[in-house]
C-alpha cells in the first residue's frame, strides 16, 4: 500500500448500502477490511462476495481498526461510540456516516474528548432508493463529496491524511464544514427533496398515473421510496432546519398556486422564469 498505509486496517459498522458501498470501495483499493452488523445474513453476503477480509455480529474486529466508518441509524451512532468509547484501539479515527451532524458531533465530541480516539463527523453525498448490503457497489461514490465537520482546531495532519485515504474510495472531493452549516444545506438539498416526493405521491391521484406520467413523475416520485425509520429520525433530528425550509416552499408554491387560480398569465410566467434564471445559474 502506497502513500504510508502500509498495513492499514478500516472498519466499517453497519453493513447495509452506504457500509457495504464503504467496505466494497476500500476493499478494491486494496485495504484490510473488517465489518460488523446485527444482521449475520449481511455479513455472510459481504464475506461470500469479498467485500470484507473478516465479519462478525459483534464489534470485536473493527476495534482494531486504524480507521472506523460508523454507518448506523442516528441514535444507533451515538450508542455504538459510547458504548466502545474505551474499546476502539488507541489513536483510532472514527467517522460517522450520518446526513445529520449537530447533535451526534456534539455528544461525540465530548465522548471523544475523555477517550483516545478521535471522532469526526462525515457524510458521503451519494445513495439510491434501495438500502440494504444487497444494493451496495463499490463505484457507488465515484466522483461524490464527502463532508467532514471535525472539531474545531483538530489537527490539519490528520485531516489530510483521512482527506487522501476518503479519496481512495473514489470520492471526487472532500469538503470541510461545521456541524451547524452541513445540517442547513442539508435540509435543502437533500431532506427538502424526500419531504416534496413524499407528499407528492400521497396525492389520490397517484395511482391513476400510468400512462400519463413520463420522466417528470418519475424524477419526483423517485425517492418517495424512502426508508421510514431512517428519514423520520433525520427529519426529527433536524426538525428546526428542516421545517424552516419546508415553509419557504409552502409560500414558493402559494405564489405560484394564487397566480395560476387568479389566471395572472402574466405573473405566472415571471415566476417560472425566475425559477429558471436561478436554476441555470446553479
Amino acid at each position: 500500500m502506497e502513500d504510508g498505509f502500509s498495513g492499514f486496517k478500516i472498519g466499517v459498522a453497519g453493513l447495509g448500502l452506504i457500509g457495504g458501498s464503504l467496505a466494497r470501495a476500500f476493499k478494491d483499493a486494496g485495504f484490510y477490511v473488517a465489518g460488523f452488523d446485527i444482521d449475520k445474513p449481511s455479513v455472510d453476503a459481504a464475506i461470500e462476495d469479498n467485500a470484507i477480509d473478516e465479519g462478525e455480529t459483534n464489534p470485536s474486529g473493527i476495534l482494531n481498526c486504524d480507521l472506523v466508518f460508523i454507518a448506523l441509524y442516528p441514535y444507533g451512532i451515538i450508542d455504538f461510540v459510547t458504548a466502545n468509547a474505551f474499546r476502539f484501539k488507541k489513536g483510532a479515527v472514527i467517522i460517522d456516516c450520518c446526513g445529520i451532524k449537530s447533535d451526534i458531533c456534539e455528544k461525540l465530541f465530548d465522548v471523544a474528548n475523555g477517550a483516545d480516539f478521535t471522532f469526526i463527523g462525515g457524510h458521503p453525498m451519494a445513495g439510491t432508493e434501495q438500502n440494504g448490503f444487497k444494493a451496495s457497489s463499490s463505484t457507488l461514490f465515484r466522483g461524490a463529496s464527502f463532508i467532514l465537520t471535525p472539531r474545531d482546531g483538530e489537527d490539519s495532519s490528520l485531516l489530510h491524511k483521512i482527506e487522501t485515504l476518503i479519496s481512495k474510495a473514489g470520492f471526487g472531493r472532500v469538503v470541510f464544514t461545521t456541524p451547524q452549516h452541513h445540517d442547513r444545506l442539508i435540509a435543502f438539498t437533500s431532506q427538502l427533496p424526500h419531504v416534496i416526493a413524499c407528499a407528492y405521491v400521497m396525492s389520490p391521484s397517484c395511482p391513476e398515473h400510468e400512462g400519463y406520467s413520463a420522466g417528470s413523475f418519475s424524477d419526483v416520485a423517485r425517492v418517495a421510496h424512502i426508508n421510514p425509520q431512517l428519514w423520520s429520525e433525520l427529519f426529527t433530528d433536524n426538525r428546526s432546519q428542516l421545517c424552516e425550509e419546508i415553509d419557504i416552499m409552502i409560500n414558493n408554491m402559494k405564489f405560484i398556486r394564487d397566480a395560476a387560480a387568479a389566471g395572472d398569465r402574466k405573473g405566472l410566467a415571471s415566476l417560472l422564469q425566475k425559477a429558471r434564471d436561478i436554476k441555470d445559474s446553479v
